[in-house]
């Protein structure tokens, strides 16, 4: 799978099963694929784990499933090399991964750079064998667990976040390794959009150009979580930046897959589904707008990439609908004209016949 270079967005998630528990891991990969998951990571905290994505990876081409599978490593080196060989990522944390000191508060400019060749020096076999297998690699900075060396120089910040991973980058282009993707993660959308933003600004003055995953960590469930991940994500990619997404979400990692589409199609990334233009209707509205809203979304659902304006009168209607495909207008008491782009095609059509109206005038046109 290509990432980055113009390819689409990936979608991304998580699961949250026991990695030793293969039958589990793998029942809910595929789960996560039917839903049209991409690229699903799965957490390889020691060596035995690390192992057993082996076996998931197995199983799963038994299943005839070949989905790029990341390995998820914090504290454990040994267990990055162990899945550099089995799986098409490895995501490391420079916060915890080599980069530890134990409470040190304090480095001097020596001691910092000195710091720096041993964490190149540690991650020397990972890399060969990233190298050696075609095995892509996420830094993945996260806010929070930055480490001491970083925290002296620049604090909890998303400067340090962004700082972090640069020298994550030199140290890895240093050994002629550059199949790297970056992430800056936060539970707070102001950091990971600045950081965000930061680690691109840097990257692009040092000649840089890699591909940037996005998420907000730790973002909760339900409305919280949907709205704080849309917010932060949608900024950056609002942006142009963004190769790969992943929505977090305290639920079944399944049902994040629905949102990260939604928020690709709702800032115009990645098209799947039709878009729908209605205004909030007022006391001009003289057919059930909600409703039909409703039925119009039910019955237009195949037309994927089609904008739709339905609008509760011809007051602003016409004019803020612009850009749509199609238009369902209010222009009565229960009647209703339709439009293809700025032209009527029909006027006055009962609220009754309405709806199947539109559906027959858009699949009539789409066949021309």
């Amino acid at each position: 799978m290509t990432l980055g270079g113009g390819a689409p967005i990936r979608v991304q998630s998580m699961t949250n099963t026991d990695t030793m528990d293969t039958r589990a891991t793998v029942e809910q990969t595929l789960r996560l694929v039917e839903a049209g998951c991409e690229m699903v990571r799965i957490t390889a905290p020691d060596v035995k784990a690390a192992e057993n994505l082996y076996n998931i990876k197995n199983e799963l081409a038994r299943h005839g499933c070949q989905v790029p599978l990341v390995a998820d490593i914090h504290f454990n080196p040994k267990a990055a090399e162990t899945a550099a060989a089995i799986v098409e990522k490895v995501r490391v944390n420079p916060g915890n991964y080599t980069d530890r000191n134990r409470g040190r508060i304090h480095f001097s400019d020596k001691e910092y750079d000195e710091e720096l060749e041993r964490i190149g020096e540690n991650m020397s076999r990972l890399i060969a064998i990233c190298k050696a297998h075609g095995t892509a690699m996420r830094i993945g900075t996260n806010h929070g667990s930055l480490s001491e060396r970083i925290m002296s120089r620049y604090g909890n910040s998303a400067e340090g976040m962004a700082q972090s991973a640069i020298e994550f980058a030199e140290v890895c282009r240093k050994q002629d390794y550059d199949k790297l993707v970056f992430s800056m993660k936060a539970s707070n959308v102001k950091v990971m959009v600045e950081s965000t933003r930061l680690f691109v600004a840097k990257m692009k003055a040092l000649g840089m150009d890699y591909p940037i995953h996005l998420g907000v960590t730790e973002a909760g469930d339900a409305m919280q979580g949907r709205l704080k991940s849309a917010a932060g994500i949608g900024a950056l990619l609002i942006d142009g930046i963004g190769d790969t997404i992943r929505v977090s979400l305290t639920e079944d990692p399944v049902a994040e897959i629905p949102v990260a589409y939604d928020i690709l199609q709702a800032v115009g990334a990645r098209i799947t589904q039709p878009e729908y233009i209605a205004c909030p209707s007022c006391g001009r509205t003289q057919y059930d707008i909600q409703s039909a809203l409703q039925r119009i979304k039910a019955a237009t659902a195949q037309f994927t990439g089609v904008k739709i304006g339905v609008m509760g009168c011809i007051v602003n209607g016409p004019g803020e609908m612009a850009d749509a495909d199609y238009g369902y207008v209010g222009s009565g008491a229960g009647k209703i004209t339709l439009y293809k782009g700025k032209e009527i095609v029909k006027r006055d059509i009962d609220e009754s016949d309405a709806v199947e109206e539109l559906v027959k005038l858009i699949a009539s046109t789409r066949q021309q």
